[in-house]
C-alpha cells in the first residue's frame, strides 16, 4: 500500500525525492501520511481538492483487494 501511494505521488509532484510515505497499521485499518514540498501541495491537492480525491480512491479500490481499509492524510 504504502508503495503504490509513493509512485503516485512522485508521478505527480516537481520534487519527488522530497516525497515520503509514513504508515501506521492498527487490525485491518492503514493509515498513511503523504509529505510532500511545500510548492508540490497545490499539485497533490489539485482544485478543490479533486487530486486529494482521486488518489483517496485509488487507495481505498487497492486496499478493498486485499480486505482492509486505508485513510490517507496529506501533511505538509
Amino acid at each position: 500500500m504504502k508503495q503504490v501511494l509513493l509512485d503516485i505521488a512522485k508521478a505527480i509532484v516537481d520534487n519527488p525525492d522530497e516525497v515520503s510515505v509514513s504508515e501506521k497499521v492498527s487490525g485491518d485499518t492503514c493509515v498513511l501520511e503523504l509529505t510532500v514540498a511545500k510548492d508540490d501541495m497545490g499539485k497533490v491537492i489539485g482544485r478543490q481538492g479533486k487530486i486529494a480525491k482521486c488518489i483517496r480512491v485509488v487507495m481505498r479500490a487497492a486496499a478493498a483487494k486485499q480486505n482492509k481499509r486505508v485513510i490517507v492524510d496529506i501533511v505538509q
